[in-house]
């Protein structure tokens, strides 16, 4: 007998399974109805935001060269791209994406921020504030993120020492819809 247990006790909860209430069709429950399609850049776009805020940046770079091919280099998809680089720590390709998405649109906020942050990862604080006193004035000064980050390009621009456990750093945050902002770690 206690060789079959097992067989036994396996059947039990099986049996125990079917016996639990579940939804039919008629029982009244239906699923929402559509908000509409989104278009293929778009979904690209909102994975490749996804993937950025999991950590996924490989992904996310993939995602967002997909959402160009089916759309075009839109200054969102550009400066998606560039984030994604820069979280890869790939300074030089950033720092390129984020430039032409400003020769497409100059006064493109998220763009201005991230190459702030390049620029200051790469120690130019000169043109980084520059850079950030401008998104900061396209901004109307609205933005907490751009302050800090100018503020932090004007420390590191006036030589001022850091220990390791006070030195901050600008890092990406989502804005929505492939745009980033600076957000400095405290």
């Amino acid at each position: 007998m206690l060789k079959h247990a097992p067989l036994i006790l396996l059947m039990i909860t099986l049996t125990a399974c079917t016996l639990t209430p579940r939804l039919d069709v008629g029982d009244g429950v239906n699923a929402p109805a559509s908000v509409g399609q989104l278009d293929d850049s778009q979904a690209s776009l909102i994975t490749g935001d996804r993937l950025m805020e999991a950590g996924e940046y490989e992904l996310a770079l993939r995602a967002y060269y997909r959402a160009g091919v089916e759309d075009g280099l839109s200054v969102d998809v550009i400066t998606a791209i560039g984030a994604a680089n820069l979280a890869l720590g790939r300074l030089g390709q950033a720092e390129e994406q984020f430039r032409a998405a400003l020769q497409r649109q100059n006064d493109f906020v998220p763009a201005l921020n991230n190459l702030g942050a390049v620029l200051i990862e790469q120690g130019e604080y000169g043109e980084a504030r520059r850079l950030l006193e401008q998104a900061f004035a396209l901004d109307s000064g609205s933005s907490e993120t751009i302050r800090d980050n100018l503020r932090l390009a004007i420390a590191r621009m006036e030589n001022q020492v850091y220990t390791d456990d006070e030195q901050e750093r600008p890092t990406l945050i989502r804005r929505g819809g492939g745009r980033y902002t600076l957000q400095s770690s405290l």
